[in-house]
Parts: structure tokens; sequence; C-alpha cells
């Protein structure tokens, strides 16, 4: 949600802003809801102040014995008008909020300018792409021909864009969960937590997934939601609290199952486990000052980084332009890893700041140890990683000759002390 105060000091920023993401202006329309608001509430605080001067002058008429008619009837008149502004009031505060809550969060100065991934700026790369003197295969074409994935008996329970793991590579997709989830709360200070699959309206609303993107997600039956990551849960807990400085950063990690319906990627990764409408994840949330959230942003990126780096993994960072750029973040770094057998770079984490944006939506604010009144924190959010994408990318790094899959060393005692994944 954006301050209204801001755009009334500076809408043609606003409007330049928004620009930069493509979409048109809109401080205009905000600021002439924001206006008539603002002219009603003003006409019903002086019906409300005539009101009162009328009720004396009733009492005092009353006491003294006299004819109360006329003011009385003025009183009435009054009653009803100031019910007409309340009113228009509301609509006015309705229309303001509909228009600015569908409009995505700002994008700091440093984003690249752009309209989609092709603008994206590669910041650094990890490592090289593994050579191999084979011809290495995809995923799905080693999983299969393990034996231990099979998209036939998933679709058979559920429909596309679902997998079935079987013994080993069910194993090492837990154990990447569990290691990723103890890296996380072990060595980089975050709390484990575990929370709920199923959300409200207002815990979709306040991480910015409602009312523009009700279609990317599951609705079950009774109005509640499946969440599509464990920002949504973690992200709102401090919705509607004011929390002392001192309590500042919060650090969270969950691991949980996520689900996407996946609107409007039809034609695409239909082949595998890349695009998912179930997957797990391994996420991050950080709550903080306004002053600490751009350190905190590189801090969370690097805790994402060291997961690959752990894993042997080739991987880059790449800072999203501007027309790539989350509803929800004004920055984002997204984290590459390199697929061989597809042969191209996925994106595999995404670590991005939202400065106050969310923390307007569901209120969340922290009362400053010196001075004065209230801030709303700024929040983070970034995948620490992506589960399934890393299930991948580990396949077809260490994949043999022989169609064996190596396990990388960090996760074999997660493995039983297993080194080789074989038919």
């Amino acid at each position: 949600m954006h301050d209204i105060r801001a755009i009334r000091a500076d809408p043609a920023a606003f409007d330049a802003a928004l620009a930069r993401r493509g979409l048109p202006p809109a401080a205009e329309a905000a600021l002439a809801e924001d206006g008539r608001r603002r002219a009603a509430q003003t006409a019903l605080e002086a019906k409300q102040a005539r009101r009162n001067v009328l009720a004396r002058e009733i009492g005092q008429a009353k006491r003294g014995g006299a004819d109360t008619a006329a003011p009385e009837r003025e009183a009435t008149a009054l009653r009803g008008e100031m019910e007409g502004l309340e009113a228009e009031a509301a609509a006015a505060e309705r229309a303001q909020t509909a228009l600015l809550e569908a409009l995505p969060n700002l994008l700091d100065p440093d984003v690249p300018d752009g309209p989609d991934e092709t603008a994206n700026v590669v910041l650094h790369q990890h490592g090289e792409p593994r050579s191999f003197d084979f011809t290495p295969r995809q995923h799905f074409e080693i999983g299969e021909a393990l034996g231990l994935m099979d998209f036939a008996a998933a679709a058979k329970l559920a429909g596309s864009r679902f997998t079935v793991l079987r013994g080993a590579l069910a194993r090492l997709e837990r154990a990447l969960g569990q290691w990723m989830l103890n890296l996380h709360t072990e060595e980089h200070g975050y709390t484990e937590m575990a929370v709920p699959l199923l959300v409200n309206d207002a815990a979709m609303y306040g991480s910015g997934q409602l009312p523009k993107f009700a279609e990317d997600s599951f609705r079950t039956t009774d109005g509640r939601w499946l969440i599509a990551t464990s920002e949504i849960p973690l992200a709102n807990l401090p919705a509607n609290e004011i929390l002392p400085e001192s309590a500042l950063p919060l650090r969270f990690t969950a691991l949980t199952p996520c689900f996407r319906s996946e609107a409007g990627s039809a034609g695409r990764d239909t082949r595998g486990m890349l695009r998912q409408h179930q997957f797990s994840k391994v996420e991050m949330v950080a709550v903080t000052r306004p002053e600490d959230s751009e350190a905190e942003n590189e801090r969370m990126t690097e805790c994402a980084e060291r997961v690959l780096t752990d894993l042997g993994l080739t991987w880059r960072r790449v800072l999203l332009s501007a027309g790539d750029t989350g509803f929800s973040s004004a920055r984002t770094h997204d984290l590459e890893v390199w697929l061989p057998g597809q042969g191209a770079w996925r994106e595999i984490s995404s670590c991005s700041n939202c400065r106050d944006f969310q923390a307007r939506r569901m209120n969340a604010r922290y009362r400053p140890a010196e001075g004065k009144g209230t801030a709303f924190v700024h929040t983070l959010n970034g995948s620490g990683v992506a589960v399934g994408r890393a299930l991948i990318a580990v396949m077809e790094t260490y994949q043999a000759a022989d169609g064996a899959v190596v396990v990388p060393e960090v996760l074999r005692p997660w493995m039983g002390g297993v080194e080789r994944i074989a038919a």
C-alpha cells in the first residue's frame, strides 16, 4: 500500500515511479478521491460542531421553558446531512483504497529500467558450469531411468504438474530441505517456525497476494487459501502489532509445501518438475527497522547463496529489472543456478526488500526507543531455497555417465551415508 501523504507531497514523482513499471499515471485519481474524502470530513466536522451548539441551545431553552421546535428541526436536518457526509467520506476512502491497493510497490532507484527479464543485470557468478565427457541429461530423464521419478503416477492421482518421488530421490529431497533448515537456524540466526498452510483473506492481502493475484492461488471451499509460499504466514506474524525497537530484527524460516495454480504458464516447463502445483521450499523472512533493510537484503541473499555454494552448484546473482520485479518488492536479487541438462540458467531463489509496502497493508509497526510515535517496519523475504529446484540442480550437476547421481558431501549425513543413487 502507498502513503497518500507522499503522493500529495509529490504526485509527479509517484507517477514517474509507476511509469518505470510500465503503468499509467494514478496520482490524479488517487488525489481526487483523497480530496473528496477530506472535503466530506471537513464538512462533517463543521456540521458536528454546529450540532453541538444546537444541543446546548436546546438544553438551555428547555430549562427556561422556551420553544425548542426550530433548533430541533435544524438538528434533525443536520443528522441526515451528517449521515450523507459519512457515507460520502467512506465511499471516497474505499475508492482510494481500491485504486492504491492494486498498484505495485515503488522501485528502488538502482533497479535497472527495462520491460522484462531481458533487462536484468548479472551482478556476479560463482563457479563455472561443469564440463561432461557425455551428453548430460535433464532431471526427468535421469529420474525416470532410475525408476525413482514417476509423472504418470502423479497424473493419475492429481493431474499435470505433480510428481511422485520414490526411494532415494524422495529421501534426497527430504535431506535437502532438512539440511537447509538447519543451516539457516544454526548458522544464520533464523528462528524455525511451523506455520499454517491455509490462511485467511487478511494474510493474503497483507503480503500482497490479494486482490490482484487471486487467480495464482488455490482457494478452499470454506474461503481459506493454500499458501503459495510460507512468506505469507511468516510476514503476517507482526500484523496489527506495535513491536519494541529492541525486538528487531526478527528473522523467521520455515520448510513448507507450497501450492500455486501456475495461472498463465500454459505450455511452459510442462516436462519434469520445474514448474509444479505443489513443491517444497525453505523460506526466509525478516522484519527490520527501515534503516536496516538494505543491509538485511544483502545478508539474506548471502544466506541463500551459501546454500548453493555448499551444494557445489554453479550459480549467479541477478538484479531484476523494473519489468521483472514482483508486485510487493522494491528490489529483488534472483539467484540462478546452472542446469547442465537444460544448458540454461534457472531461478532458484528470489530475495526481496519490500520496504514498508507490506507493513502498511498489515499495519505492522514498531516503537523507536527514542522519540515519540510509531513507524512502519520493513519486511523482506527470500527463498532459502526452493527444494524441488535444488533437487533438479543436484541431479543434473552430479549425474554420472552410468545414470547414477552422486550425493553432494554435505547431504550424505542426511542420507545415511549414501554416496551414490543408482538403479
